[in-house]
């Protein structure tokens, strides 16, 4: 049996969200559960990319992707909102939390 070295456990090289990023999408994501939009979300990282994605029942496919991932050719990080069968991409997370927000507007005539 050989035992695991210290520098294997050390490169792991997945992508992820920083704590502001985070605290951010969580601020998000907790107006719409107020609101009735959300009920649930799941987190996802892999070496190329982090992705939060919303939900609105436990067992539905989710209503709104937010996906964090490295461009390989320019080496910089983006983001991608799929919401509504729209796809975006965006350099900020403001923007895209932005973006969002707007999505979650009502109009309400009395």
């Amino acid at each position: 049996m050989d035992p695991v070295s210290p520098t294997s456990i050390s490169n792991n090289h997945k992508l992820y969200f920083s704590k502001s990023e985070l605290s951010k999408i969580l601020n998000c994501y907790s107006i719409g559960v107020s609101n009735g939009n959300w009920k649930d979300y799941a987190l996802n990282f892999n070496s190329n990319e982090a992705i939060f994605s919303f939900f609105k029942h436990t067992h539905a496919s989710p209503d709104c992707i937010l996906k964090k991932y490295k461009e390989k050719k320019k080496k910089k990080t983006l983001f991608q909102l799929f919401i509504n069968k729209k796809n975006s991409k965006f350099e900020d997370i403001d923007k895209l939390l932005l973006s969002i927000r707007r999505s979650q507007l009502f109009i309400v005539i009395n």
